[in-house]
């Protein structure tokens, strides 16, 4: 008697499987046992949580206490380094003027695009040289080669293939998120457990059914990894990408305020910066903790 059951239900089956073994062979993230899933946050882990915050903002605290300090002993002229009120009127006076809040939009825009683009190009091409000897030993010493160039020798170069409006500021992200990402997916398939590629292919996992069950979420985690250092990365290039003939952004800000002497905006668009960069990475530490529960 037919049970009706087809090949296709059975390699469906088989990879359904094989997805559970990897997983329960994987520790997550606050757990020693493989492949349990954390408790929800207690009380007690949200009070610690509290409490680690708040000991982070000590460094920011006491960094702003000596520098008001110093601008009150006078010990820098307030051309040379203006007081954190200097600072926070210069902020207030750009907001005034319909300034700050688009310079900060398009910054945020540049990166988010050109992370996207790099990122996607990282992981696309550092899954073919993770995975393939031959792609290895092809691609691998060049692109070992262009990623030690600075970023701003590629400004010139991007200015007369692109000209100098948006998609080269692009590019030039782009080209800074590429990297961390190629390396660290590059890294992560290539050291996959063998020993699960073994057993995932006794199970008859083949080809695309083979990456999707058994070596990319053994490669999860680097591959998160590399996504906080490509997102770091995209606001380090940024700065040298808003150089390109720009008139809006954070980084037309340094370059403006340098023109014109401003310390106290320069020192605002170092702190706007800093923040960003620190959002940015929280919420992607956010998408990692999520994305290592769904897939790792």
């Amino acid at each position: 008697m037919s049970t009706g059951r087809t090949s296709a239900d059975t390699d469906r089956v088989d990879t359904a499987r094989w997805a559970g073994l990897v997983r329960r062979s994987i520790p997550l993230p606050g757990s020693d046992v493989p492949g349990t899933i954390p408790p929800p946050p207690s009380e007690g882990a949200r009070r610690r949580g509290a409490r680690r915050a708040a000991l982070g903002a000590v460094l920011p605290l006491l960094l702003l206490l000596a520098w008001e300090l110093v601008t009150r002993a006078g010990v820098f002229s307030p051309v040379q380094l203006p007081g954190p009120a200097a600072v926070v009127r210069a902020g207030v006076d750009l907001v005034t003027r319909g300034l700050l809040l688009p310079y900060v939009g398009i910054s945020v825009q540049r990166v988010l695009v050109g992370f996207a683009v790099g990122a996607a190009l990282g992981l696309a091409v550092g899954a073919l040289v993770g995975l393939s000897r031959p792609a290895d030993v092809l691609l691998g010493p060049t692109i070992g080669g262009v990623r030690a160039v600075p970023s701003l020798a590629w400004v010139p170069l991007l200015i007369l293939w692109q000209g100098i409006g948006e998609d080269s500021k692009t590019t030039l992200i782009a080209i800074g998120a590429f990297f961390p990402v190629y390396t660290t997916a590059a890294s992560a398939l290539r050291h996959v457990d063998r020993q699960l590629v073994e057993a995932g292919r006794a199970f008859g996992l083949r080809g695309l059914r083979l990456l999707g069950a058994v070596q990319l979420p053994a490669a999860v985690p680097g591959v998160l990894a590399g996504l906080r250092l490509a997102l770091a990365q995209g606001w380090l290039f940024l700065v040298a990408a808003e150089l390109i003939a720009s008139s809006m952004g954070l980084g037309f800000l340094l370059q403006d305020s340098q023109n014109n002497g401003r310390t106290d905006r320069i020192l605002l668009a170092i702190i706007l910066l800093a923040v960003l960069g620190k959002l940015s990475d929280a919420v992607i530490g956010l998408f990692e903790r999520w994305a290592l529960r769904r897939w790792a």
